[in-house]
């Protein structure tokens, strides 16, 4: 505009030339003239001369971008914009919509591939592709304390885990003053889920918040009393007895009152998974997880210019002190079946074979069952969450297979076992008693399946060895058991072999 103003000015005012206003501004003639010609344009039709110079001194110029070529947004960009969108809508297609990449990923996606692109560029592209939704509600944004409130939800996340695909629940955490996020995955969206990821969250943070913040979840409320009230379940109490916090639920239908947490959600569900969904188990899924969440804690915010975990250290100093972690379990007692399994909720799960028709107590956690009996542990297996499901562990059995050794083959204790049924079959098919003191001597001394197949990989280098019980005890070190296998037909003579072929082994290795 200034420059504009300068060349009509400088014509016809002081009665310069357009080659000289173009030197003296240093500006293209083709500018001066174009200018120039619009005031004249204006004096053609009749205006006066003062009228004519007030609209060109006023008036800003305008381009006709109409027929301007973008820069930026080549077709090779908009080729790779359009393949982040399709892949969208097969999300969609498949039940992972929640998981579809927003503008600032496909943003980071394009700029990681090396294109030079702005956000506006994205949005506007997007946007001629999509129609947005109109929002027509308003909401009051809120101050808050430090350390004074602290947001929690649920939400479902679909990840392939030892290649099965499953879904999983995410509980997340967010601070009302901080916006400091903590997550951790379940199976299952339970009573003990919901307590155990308040213990971990205040583990994490090393301390307690004034204020939790709830929607109307199943495992925090337990009914409506009258048109507002909620009675908190008995969970929800034994946590607020613990922690000594406050809570407060949100009215029905009104996820905005816990903004934070809504948006954290969606934020952490989709850039922890968005791009990547296959893990080799659940705990490595949450190792994940938590380097995405100390990631995004690190992450400069864009009202305050600062990171989540500068300013958790400011509010941190305001939180309460964080007692001894609660321990979060149920308990019941249970019968022992022929089968030496306990069944619960439709799943069966193994314990010691001298345990059958007995009573067990058993100690339920949202991952782990221990099962007691006369107060000592007896049993632990990891928590399964399909239906009929048979959790066995070979080990507990070994005293019935003594007994009948005709049993072990076709068991479904060997058959949940890929590498002893393997060894089983190759080396040991006629032989199952000697399989069962390998076993035994396994258990004895807490060697692993991986390790017993080290073992036996060494003695078939040669193609003439033959693999022997004896032979495989040799390798894995012959320690002295505490209760060492014996049997009443072991002659002298068979001691001295075993001897024998013991130290050559030694020599061997």
């Amino acid at each position: 505009m200034y420059t504009k103003q300068e060349i009509i000015l400088r014509n016809h005012r002081d009665g310069l030339s357009q080659r000289e206003i173009s030197k003296e501004l240093r500006i293209s003639r083709a500018t001066v003239s174009k200018y120039i010609k619009q005031y004249e344009l204006l004096l053609q039709k009749g205006i006066n001369r003062e009228e004519a110079l007030r609209i060109c001194l006023t008036k800003p110029p305008a381009y006709n971008s109409l027929n301007r070529q973008k820069l930026r947004l080549t077709q090779e960009v908009q080729d790779s914009i359009d393949l982040l969108l399709e892949e969208n809508k097969k999300k969609l297609l498949t039940g992972l919509g929640k998981q579809r990449l927003k503008k600032i990923d496909i943003l980071i996606k394009l700029q990681e591939q090396g294109f030079d692109i702005g956000y506006t560029t994205v949005c506007n592209y997007i946007r001629g592709k999509q129609k947005s939704p109109t929002v027509k509600e308003a909401f009051i944004r809120q101050e808050y304390a430090p350390g004074s409130s602290c947001e929690f939800d649920w939400g479902e996340v679909k990840l392939i885990i030892a290649n099965h695909r499953a879904n999983y629940q995410l509980a997340v955490f967010t601070s009302g003053y901080s916006n400091y996020r903590y997550a951790y995955l379940f199976a299952k969206q339970d009573t003990l889920a919901f307590m155990e990821s308040h213990v971990k969250f205040f583990s994490y943070t090393g301390g307690v918040y004034h204020e939790m913040v709830y929607d109307n979840m199943r495992v925090a409320v337990s009914k409506f009393v009258g048109k507002h009230e909620k009675e908190p379940t008995r969970a929800l109490l034994d946590l607020r007895g613990h922690y000594r916090f406050n809570h407060r639920f949100c009215n029905v239908y009104r996820g905005n009152e816990k903004g934070h947490v809504e948006r954290s959600v969606e934020y952490v569900r989709r850039k922890a998974f968005g791009l990547k969904m296959e893990f080799d188990s659940l705990e490595q899924a949450n190792k994940h997880l938590l380097e995405v969440i100390e990631k995004l804690n690190n992450t400069k915010q864009q009202l305050t210019g600062k990171t989540a975990v500068e300013l958790f250290a400011q509010e941190k100093e305001y939180l309460y002190k964080q007692p001894e972690e609660l321990a979060c379990s149920e308990n019941t007692q249970l019968r022992v079946d022929k089968y030496a399994t306990v069944s619960y909720r439709t799943n069966r799960y193994s314990v010691s074979d001298k345990l059958v028709g007995a009573f067990v107590d058993v100690k339920i956690y949202s991952s782990k069952l221990g099962f007691y009996y006369e107060n000592r542990l007896v049993a632990s297996h990891q928590r399964s969450y399909g239906k009929h499901q048979w959790v066995i562990s070979l080990e507990y059995y070994l005293d019935t297979f003594k007994r009948k050794p005709g049993a072990l083959p076709g068991s479904k204790a060997l058959a949940s076992r890929s590498e002893l049924k393997k060894i089983y079959d190759n080396f040991f098919s006629d032989a199952p008693r000697d399989f069962i003191e390998l076993l035994n001597y396994c258990r004895q001394n807490n060697i692993d399946d991986q390790l017993l197949s080290n073992a036996v990989s060494r003695l078939t280098v040669h193609p003439s060895a033959k693999v022997t019980s004896e032979k495989l005890i040799a390798l894995l070190g012959n320690k002295v058991c505490d209760n060492p296998v014996t049997h009443s037909t072991d002659s002298q003579t068979s001691r001295l072999s075993k001897q024998q072929l013991i130290q050559t082994a030694q020599l061997m290795g």
